[in-house]
């Protein structure tokens, strides 16, 4: 099996270490942000963030095994292109959870979740897509080398 069929073959273990390692780098990024620009105690915003991730986490696992699954049936690569459709699907599907539970959290209106929920995504667009690339550019990595070993 070639290097890009392992990426899109990704165990749940690889999914699971790649979901972590997005939302926690997130989380560590977005609370105290969040807490200095809404000027809400950290505490506060950190569970938020901590409620957002969980939803985003599960959402990211399954997106991506979908995507995954899509490339396999179309045959596209990973170019920019690809990245960018990734980053933006995943982003909206996230829209639908993230501003009913922060206008609920926060007390605030759908609206101004809706606003917030856009400020994250000037963040997380290019976060998403980042991440994502540098992520599978390392596993590539680690494949080559574990069949230089073998």
């Amino acid at each position: 099996m070639d290097i890009t069929q392992q990426l899109l073959n990704k165990t749940p273990r690889q999914r699971l270490v790649h979901a972590l390692a997005f939302e926690g780098l997130a989380l560590l990024i977005c609370a105290p942000v969040l807490a200095w620009v809404m000027d809400r105690p950290l505490v506060q915003m950190g569970a938020l963030t901590l409620m957002v991730s969980l939803v985003a986490m599960l959402w990211n696992m399954l997106f991506n095994w979908l995507f995954d699954r899509a490339q396999m049936r179309y045959g596209f690569h990973r170019g920019l292109w690809a990245r960018i459709s990734h980053a933006g699907l995943f982003e909206l599907g996230l829209l639908f959870t993230i501003v009913p539970l922060a206008a609920w959290w926060l007390s605030i209106s759908l609206w101004e979740a809706f606003l917030l929920d856009i400020g994250l995504l000037l963040f997380f667009l290019p976060y998403t897509l980042v991440f994502n690339w540098t992520y599978d550019q390392l596993l590539a990595r680690q494949i080559r080398r574990s069949q230089c070993l073998a």
